[in-house]
Formats: structure tokens, sequence, C-alpha cells
């Protein structure tokens, strides 16, 4: 590692401690310059860091800002695999992992994005991902035997973890949209895209790209206007390292779903925070649209529901649209 993420590593694990630049130059083997011009380097890239006479320099506790070495600071063991790399922009950081994926990337290469610039929800929408002010995370799987048919877990398994993930950070519920939108306090602060590629000859997976984007925090200029009616963030005010925590917290229940492969553990927990059953619901499909009674979530996450003809179908992928009021 270069002596700037060196140091912001020891900052980020000592947040308001102060290190005195001769003490940071001795335990990293650099001289003080080069101490003095990291420091200023990552004040330029918006890190609050103190500076007192006969202290030294201290990151200061009320930043908030991704990083790698943030993020690292709270994986558990389970995500030991992960090889984590955080930009300050990026188009599409499902199409940069594309890019790797189709490079023979292993399973566990991340890429984590303060912005997007051609940001992409499902069925070809865009996704609003302003800087500063939310997370763009994408993960790259290779589950072995997956069918595409059972695809549609790694999605339920991400909202699941996206839930638990939020409710640790702000101690409120966080509740799912069949099948891949996050609720906070009746709106959306996180939307789930999963991609897949399939081999031709066994019609199994051979990668998996999970993205996932959540609002953090509202954008200084507020939401984009077709959205600003439904979108909210995860919290209200700065909290001392949200998107890190968030972020981790992600990674961390996830993999713990993943590499467990029980559908039963997370399938109960998807159903009880389901926003669908027990409404009516407007099923959306290219041939049209369909009210419905949303009756259950059943263990494989499929939506079961009624139509007003009295049929049942179970739904393993699509859209609905529900009325939160």
């Amino acid at each position: 590692m270069r002596t700037k993420e060196n140091i912001l590593a020891l900052f980020e694990a000592n947040k308001g401690v102060y290190f005195s630049g001769e003490a940071i130059a001795d335990k990293l083997a650099v001289s003080r310059t080069a101490v003095w011009k990291a420091v200023n380097s990552l004040r330029n890239e918006g890190y609050e860091i103190d500076a007192v006479p006969n202290k030294g320099y201290s990151l200061s506790v009320s930043t908030d800002i991704i990083s790698e070495q943030g993020i690292r600071k709270y994986l558990s063991s389970v995500c030991d695999s992960i090889e984590l790399h955080v930009l300050p922009t990026a188009t599409s950081t499902n199409e940069l992992l594309r890019e790797k994926a189709n490079a023979g990337c292993p399973e566990g290469y991340v890429i984590v994005a303060n912005e997007q610039t051609n940001g992409r929800g499902r069925f070809g929408r865009s996704f609003f991902s302003p800087a500063d002010t939310g997370i763009y995370m994408s993960l790259l799987l290779r589950p072995m035997d997956f069918s595409p048919a059972q695809a549609v877990k790694i999605t339920t398994m991400a909202a699941v973890a996206a839930c638990e993930a939020v409710e640790a950070v702000c101690g409120k519920p966080a509740w799912i949209k069949w099948v891949n939108d996050i609720y906070l306090d009746g709106r959306k602060i996180s939307g789930i895209l999963t991609e897949a590629s399939f081999g031709m000859e066994n019609n199994r997976i051979d990668y998996v790209i999970l993205g996932i984007g959540m609002n953090v925090y509202t954008p200084k200029d507020g939401f984009a206007k077709e959205i600003e009616q439904v979108a909210g963030a995860v919290f209200e005010q700065k909290k001392n390292d949200g998107k890190n925590s968030l972020a981790a917290g992600f990674l961390n229940c996830f993999m713990n779903y993943y590499t467990a492969r029980d559908a039963s553990d997370y399938a109960e927990k998807y159903r009880a925070r389901s926003l669908a059953v027990g409404r009516e619901v407007t099923v959306l499909s290219p041939s049209g649209n369909k009210k419905a009674f949303a009756v259950d979530v059943d263990n494989e996450c499929h939506l079961i529901v009624r139509y007003e003809d009295g049929r049942t179908e179970r739904l393993s992928s699509g859209e609905i649209s529900i009325s939160l009021i």
C-alpha cells in the first residue's frame, strides 16, 4: 500500500486519536515530509483531519467518506475472500464488474463507488447515483451448479441482508417491496440489480453480478424529480462512518446467507419483512397490468398472488406496484 492508504488505514482504525507526524513516519518507515504530503492529499479528498501542535494529526469522528480502509475495519471473517476496490466515481459498478468477470476475476471481487454517472436499475431504467450521499456496490459471485431458476435466491438473500444492515445502523425496521426494493419509513432507500451470465451448453450460471444502491443521505439538492415522491434515505443527518459501516454490514449479512445456502432461514426473514403480503397489489407485465391480492411468500421467495378471477399464481420474477397510503 502507498503511504496515503497506510495513513488512512491508521486514522480509520483510530478516529479521534492524535498521532504525531514523527510517530506516523516511524510506524510506516517513511519521511515526515511524506506524511505531511499524504495528510494534505487526504484533506483535499474531503477527509476532516485536525492538526494540533504537540499532539499531531487526528481524523475527525464526524468523517463519513466511503473507503476501502473504512469498510474493511467492519468486515467479519465471512468476508475474508472479499477483494475490495473503492472508486471515487464510476459509470456503472455492474458494468465495470462485468468486464472483470469476463476477464476471469474470482468470486468475491467487489467494486464500490462514491458516485455513478450511468447507474442502472431493473428493466433498463437509470439509477440515481449522486456523489457523497449513497453506496453503489457490485459483488461478483460464481455459484456452483446454480440454474437460472435458482438465480432469484441471490436477489432475495441480498434483500434480507440489506434490511438487516440498515436496521443495525439506524435502529428502525426495513421492509421489502417484492422482489428487490428496500423501504424505510414508507420510502424507497435501496434497489438491487442482479445480472447473470449462463453457459450455453449446460444452462448453468457462469457468474452473477449482484448490484445494490443505497440512499444513505438525502442529496443537498434533493432527489431527482421522477423519484422525489418515493425516495428516502437511511439517515436524516450525517453519521460517523455511516456509509462504511452500512456497506460492511451488507457484505457481512449477505455472505453469511450465501455461504450457508440455507433457503429456509432467509426465506422466513424475507416473508416477515414483506410489504406486499396481505395487501392489494398490481402485477405489472408487458401483456398488461392485473390487480391481485398478495397471499404469501413461499420458501423460494416467490410471491403468491390471487387475481380477481380467483386464479392464483407464484411469481418468480417481475414487478408489482403497491399503494402504501
